[in-house]
Parts: structure tokens; sequence; C-alpha cells
């Protein structure tokens, strides 16, 4: 299901970027984590000043539609895993979309990301270099250890550019992951570098006592999040716990509309 909050209109953004709205925001989906995928949504659209549109990514659905037919691997945690790589695709290669994991938190307005988006790059993202010290993740999934890991778990994409026409169906469904999660189709000058505030890491990256360059604006629960049991008390529980009572009180409410 498609979400929306606005109407839509274009924005001129402070670098000079048009946004043509509603900025479409791919969110990766999992049936086990829906409820991390409402959250996610949810923590979006409410902090959002600009018209966004909300698409899950549902394998079931891109079966259907013959956009995905790669058999699961036993090192892939998500649904999505792969699929995630046919945003470009899913926009008609055309204009700036972004794709994000349902395990996100999202604390700041989405324009301030859109507001660093440059049309030099093919693809943009938080470049960490992270190597997990756990052995599991989420529940029980085996976590994996590679270059470049995290850096395909939100990406803005330039989908109109002519390098991400290598992103159809046929190379996101035969490609390697290797080639897929490390961008392997583009040159290292062609991706663009975000903030890592954006993909905050809970349990890797850390908040600097009086220094707001590094309060998290995007919390990623990349280890599992509060709605898996093992990870109930994790970094940041809190906040999602915050974000899915406010989900769960704006759900209610619309339901009681509906009736």
């Amino acid at each position: 299901m498609t979400i929306t909050n606005g109407d839509v209109k274009s924005e001129t953004c402070n670098n000079g970027f048009t946004v043509k709205k509603p900025f479409r925001i791919f969110v990766g989906y999992d049936p086990r984590e829906d409820l991390a995928y409402q959250v996610c949504r949810h923590s979006i659209t409410k902090r959002s000043s600009i018209p966004v549109e909300i698409i899950p990514i549902v394998q079931s659905d891109l079966r259907k539609k013959g956009l995905y037919w790669r058999e699961r691997g036993q090192l892939e945690s998500t649904e999505f895993s792969f699929s995630r790589f046919l945003t470009p695709h899913l926009s008609d290669y055309d204009g700036w979309a972004m794709f994000v994991d349902c395990d996100f938190l999202y604390l700041a307005d989405i324009k301030q990301l859109t507001d660093l988006i440059d049309d030099k790059y093919a693809i943009m993202c938080v470049q960490h270099d992270y190597a997990p010290k756990e052995t599991t993740k989420m529940d029980g999934a085996v976590q994996t250890v590679y270059p470049r890991k995290n850096w395909s778990s939100m990406v803005l994409y330039n989908c109109g550019h002519p390098k991400n026409k290598t992103l159809n169906p046929e190379t996101v469904n035969t490609q390697t992951g290797a080639f897929l999660h490390r961008f392997q189709w583009l040159e290292d000058e062609e991706i663009g570098s975000i903030p890592f505030v954006w993909n905050f890491l809970e349990g890797h990256n850390r908040v600097v006592e009086k220094d707001p360059t590094t309060q998290p604006k995007a919390v990623h629960y990349t280890r599992g999040g509060p709605w898996f049991d093992a990870w109930k008390d994790c970094e940041f529980a809190d906040l999602w716990y915050n974000e899915m009572e406010d989900y769960s009180k704006e759900n209610k409410k619309e339901a009681d509309k509906a009736n």
C-alpha cells in the first residue's frame, strides 16, 4: 500500500535541486517486521514538512509482477536484502528517490535530508566503516561482515542517472551480493556522502556530549530493534516505544473515523 501525506507540487531546496513532490521513499518490508515498518513510516510522515510517498517494497508483490524471481539465500536476513536495488526501476528511472530499511526511526524532518541532494552523484549514502562484533542479529539471523556494510541500508538514488539503468530486474535477480551491496556498478566518485546521523547505527555510533552534530536524525536498529524480544532493551529503545505508542493512537483514531 502506498501512503502519501500531501499535495503534489514542486519545491526548490537550498542547493537549487528541485523536488517534484511527493518525494518517493521506498521502505523494505518483511512480514515478521510489520510493526517496525509501520513505526518507521509513521516517524517519517509525522515529521516531514514536505509531502512524501511511502512505498513498501513487498517481495510477494514483486514476484507476482514478474520483477523478482531470485531464490532466497541462507545469508539473507530480510525479504528485501536484494529487492531494495529495484528502487530506480520502480521509479521509472526518473528523479530522486530513497530506499530505507524498515528498522529505522526518524527523528528529524526528511526535508533536511533532501536538501543534501546533489545531482552530480548517482547515489548518496552514509559511508560507514562498520564491522559488527555480534555473530547473530534480529531474531537469530546470521550477522555477516563485508566491505561497505550498511551503506545500502539507506540510499538516496538519482534514478535518472545513466549508471543506475544497470539496476534492472535482470541485474537485481542475477548479480552477486558483492556487486549490489558494494555498489560495484559505480565509480567511487559517483557515490556521495551523507552525515552519519542520518543512519545512526545503534550500538556502534556514539553521541558526543555538547556536540549537536552527533545527535541522531535517524536511528538504525541494525542489530535488532525493540520489536524483537532479544533487543527490547537496546539503546534508544525508549524512543521507539514512544513512537510506537504515538502510531497506535493515530491508527486507532483513523479506525474510529472509518467506523
